[in-house]
């Protein structure tokens, strides 16, 4: 009788939105036995979904359900609190990952912020947007973190998504964010804010913003407050080569211009065509310097920023920094320092024979959640590919080392699925009596307390 083959078993760093996506698009083949065990650093999954989406928008944050179907399948395992890395900062290392599984997905994403370069980035006051957003997104690595908010301006640089959500939040009404899950210390730093005015700046023109509809037109509504465009620059600009998303943008920010909505306790103020120059400060920033811009465009069609000459000081006290995302290399494996992502083809590690990539390691940060479902999709058609060609080989097994005894051995406080569960159980519980989805758990002591059912007193 011949014996049956033993199960495809795949491991996937990171828990995010393009891990879970990898994940699912593996379980959820009928002619494919395979077991999944997914890392995670933290004590907790679900990555931008948890500490990347504002908590303002609840609705994004439901796709966390589909986490959970995929989580709950019997060949996926869950293992938190588990730093994957060389030297005495992991807890496991890269081999030792792709010696027991036959193939290693890394769904890391972007974990590094671009700076502007420019004088006087370093001052206190000028910080990097993925510090605010894991702030008070109750991130346990930025839960420590002190913001300013005594300025009446705060200055956010870029013109994407992460600054309207950036901008939005130091703009919105306490009894609105208090419904949130944003994390309570946030919560009461931002009810004490005497911002009165955040200034949006974009190196390039309106019709180059990088915003999606929704979130800049959903803005009068959350923030209760008009929003500040000047007529000029929104308006004579050429249409026919852009795109329908841009066209839409422009209709929003030209009614923006036109209206006469008052202002609210706080507002959003709209500027294109600005570069950061400098920051000027005595020992924090109190003036950016802002270099104005033409555009011109390119024979592709390519509109590019290109300096005028021209300067405009603003007076501030709080630089936020939202110009992308960089990833950050994995000892070991290729890293493309310019975009910052591993190269790969489809997917597949270049030079690698087991490791393959997804999401924003793969790509580079583009797109929006769903858009890390295709993504993934692809990754995994290329190592099912890779399976049925030989390119990727199985290893041969004796099934002596089981995988959880071997992280409780490098890892004491594993957290497990079920570790998760509590966690979720106990943050949704203490959220209820308030309104809330759930009130987060910012600390990792705190968390494994939970996660490991222990007291303070058993440490």
């Amino acid at each position: 009788m011949a014996v049956a083959e033993a199960p495809l078993t795949v491991a996937i760093i990171g828990s995010g939105p393009s891990g879970f996506y990898a994940a699912g698009a593996l379980l959820d083949n009928p002619d494919l036995d395979v077991r999944v065990d997914m890392f995670e650093r933290l004590a907790t999954p679900w990555g931008l979904v948890r500490f990347g989406v504002a908590p303002d928008h609840p609705k994004i944050k439901s796709v966390s359900s589909v986490y959970a179907k995929i989580a709950a399948q019997e060949s996926f395992r869950f293992f938190g609190n588990v730093e994957v890395g060389g030297g005495i900062s992991g807890d496991i290392t890269r081999d030792e990952l792709t010696e027991r599984y036959d193939a290693v997905i890394y769904a890391v994403g972007t974990q590094g912020d671009r700076k502007l370069g420019i004088p006087g980035e370093e001052l206190p006051g000028s910080v990097a947007a993925v510090d605010f957003v894991g702030w008070y997104n109750g991130h346990p690595d930025y839960a420590d973190l002190t913001f300013d908010l005594s300025c009446e301006r705060a200055v956010v640089i870029g013109n994407g998504n992460v600054a309207l959500d950036v901008a939005r939040i130091l703009c919105s009404p306490h009894d609105r964010l208090a419904k949130t899950d944003i994390a309570d210390h946030a919560l009461e730093v931002l009810r004490d804010s005497k911002i009165t005015e955040v200034l949006v700046v974009g190196r390039r023109g309106a019709g180059q913003a990088a915003f999606t509809t929704p979130e800049l037109k959903e803005l009068p509504e959350y923030t209760e407050s008009g929003v500040d465009v000047a007529p000029e620059q929104v308006a004579d600009i050429d249409e026919d080569s852009l795109s329908k998303v841009a066209k839409r943008n422009l209709g929003v920010m030209r009614v923006y211009a036109d209206s006469d909505t008052e202002y609210g306790q706080r507002h959003i103020t709209l500027r294109f065509q600005r570069s950061p120059v400098e920051l000027r400060g005595d020992g924090r920033v109190e003036e950016l310097v802002l270099g104005h811009n033409e555009l011109r465009t390119a024979e592709d069609g390519w509109v590019s920023a290109h300096d005028t000459g021209a300067r405009e000081t603003v007076r501030t006290g709080l630089v936020l920094r939202a110009v992308g995302y960089k990833g950050i290399a994995i000892d070991g494996l290729p890293f493309d320092e310019r975009r910052g992502v591993i190269p790969n083809e489809l997917g597949r590690v270049v030079g690698a024979e087991r490791e393959y990539v997804v999401g924003w390691i793969k790509r580079g940060p583009t797109g929006i959640i769903g858009t890390n479902r295709k993504d993934s999709v692809e990754t995994v058609t290329q190592l099912l590919a890779d399976l049925a060609s030989g390119k990727l080989r199985r290893h041969d097994r004796d099934g002596s080392v089981d995988i959880e005894d071997w992280l409780a051995e490098r890892q004491p406080d594993l957290v497990t699925e079920q570790g998760w569960q509590l966690i979720d159980a106990a943050e949704r519980t203490a959220g209820e009596p308030h309104g809330r989805p759930r009130v987060k758990l910012c600390r990792t002591d705190a968390l494994l307390d939970i996660a490991l059912n222990r007291t303070r007193a058993d440490v």
